[in-house]
């Protein structure tokens, strides 16, 4: 069974910066994509970033420049560069993964979930 564990979140100030990381448990990863999810209270789920197995990167457009994704194929591990936060990046980060993603954005595709970490980011 795939575990995915995701640490790195906390509080910071508008302007800071916090690394996410998520390493896979029980499987190898490196033919998924993988990916960040977020969830801020009252919203719908978005795809903030993610990496396919070919090294491909995709990102929502509000976090592109302030954001780098990166994985450690070697590791099992997805990582998650966060700098220039601001207070609308709050929320609830998942990672998650899949082999049969064609778009990696749409986290609709991914079946396998971590439990998430928290972000706060204050003004």
């Amino acid at each position: 069974q795939v575990r995915l564990l995701e640490s790195g979140g906390g509080s910071v100030q508008s302007g800071g910066s916090l690394r996410l990381s998520c390493v896979g448990l029980g499987y190898d990863l490196r033919p998924a994509c993988m990916g960040w999810v977020r969830q801020a209270p009252g919203k719908e789920r978005e795809g903030v970033a993610a990496m396919d197995h070919y090294g491909h990167a995709s990102y929502l457009d509000s976090v592109k420049g302030r954001f780098t994704v990166s994985r450690d194929k070697d590791k099992n591990t997805l990582y998650l560069q966060m700098d220039s936060l601001e207070p609308d990046d709050t929320g609830m980060y998942y990672c998650a993964a899949d082999t049969t993603v064609s778009y990696p954005l749409r986290h609709q595709q991914y079946t396998y979930w971590g439990q998430g970490t928290q972000v706060t980011v204050s003004s």
